[in-house]
């Protein structure tokens, strides 16, 4: 990933956004933001539920703890999206907001805010199937942090 000198009002502007999506030829990809690590894994959450549903929508009445491990930060990326990925794939339930409760280089607590799917209410805008290793990057630098990520659809 390159560095660069942002000016305040770029790192202002980069600051209040999420993510970006990232236009990749067979799949799709995005491009998140975080002020500190805890922020760039909520955020990577809240991307994937923003892109599968209208996230606005969601109560996020239930919960559910999650903890995982992985090799470094990228393989806890994966390991993560591929979690919270799996309450929609696995057992249809959309989360709303996931809080990181503490975080490591290789070890993610969080809690998550869902809902359990009702087509009359919910309306899924993408599929997405799974989340790849396949240029992943997460990266720390002066500007917060920030997290490359490809899905198959």
């Amino acid at each position: 990933m390159n560095t660069q000198v942002l000016s305040k009002k770029d790192l202002l502007g980069r600051m209040t956004k999420k993510y970006n999506l990232i236009d990749h030829t067979a799949d799709f990809g995005i491009h998140v933001y975080g002020s500190d690590s805890k922020e760039l894994f909520a955020n990577a959450a809240w991307a994937v539920f923003d892109i599968i549903t209208e996230i606005d929508q969601l109560a996020g009445l239930d919960s559910c703890h999650i903890e995982l491990s992985g090799d470094d930060w990228s393989d806890l990326m994966v390991n993560w999206l591929r979690e919270v990925l799996y309450l929609w794939n696995g057992k249809e339930l959309l989360v709303k907001k996931a809080r990181i409760l503490s975080l490591s280089e290789t070890e993610l607590s969080a809690t998550v805010e869902l809902d359990s799917f009702n087509p009359d209410r919910h309306v899924i805008k993408t599929e997405i199937k799974a989340v790849t290793y396949h240029q992943i990057q997460v990266n720390s630098g002066p500007s917060g942090w920030e997290a490359m990520i490809i899905f198959d659809i």
